[in-house]
């Protein structure tokens, strides 16, 4: 495989495992190419037939291939989406939508519970940042708010300082 294929499938993965997501920067290095349907069973080395994954979803993965009607394809991540086998709970446990779905988290150990605290650390993470996000909204809404109370405050004085010279002539 070049190098170039390489970067390619690291780029279109985002940098995280299609599996399961965890990502280079959460394991501390790349993680490894697989082929979806093992070379043992007919893969190739095209494009759509590889992923990135970690490690240990490679390693449960290993060269499983349905040879027939009764064994469950697995879930591929290049052309399902996530949402159409899997719905994320609030505890971080993956939960199926279908039989494709429930093999695939039997299979890979989706719900291993590193994963599911993975999960839900990486839910807490995006909840802080949208509520940071939605701090630092607040506080420019604020600004902008103090801008226009001080730009009033301006205003209101000349009309108070042209009031009092109307009435200081009236009153002459």
């Amino acid at each position: 495989m070049t190098e170039a294929l390489r970067e390619q499938i690291r780029q279109r993965a985002h940098f995280a495992c299609e599996f399961c997501g965890v990502s280079e920067t959460d394991t501390g290095g790349e993680l490894t190419i697989d082929h979806f349907q093992p070379k043992a069973y007919g893969g190739s080395d095209s494009l759509e037939n590889l992923l990135y994954c970690c490690a240990r979803c490679n390693q449960y993965k290993m060269d499983y291939w349905p040879t027939s009607p009764e064994h469950l394809p697995l879930w591929n991540p290049r052309f399902e989406p996530f949402a159409n086998h899997f719905l994320e709970l609030d505890d971080g446990v993956l939960h199926p939508l279908t039989t494709i779905g429930a093999f695939t988290i039997k299979r890979l150990r989706l719900n291993r519970p590193p994963l599911v605290a993975y999960r839900l650390r990486r839910k807490k993470t995006t909840e802080t940042l949208q509520l940071l996000q939605r701090y630092r909204d607040l506080a420019q809404l604020l600004a902008e708010a103090h801008q226009q109370t001080a730009f009033l405050l301006e205003e209101q004085q000349k009309l108070l300082a042209a009031q009092r010279e109307l009435l200081r002539l009236l009153l002459k």
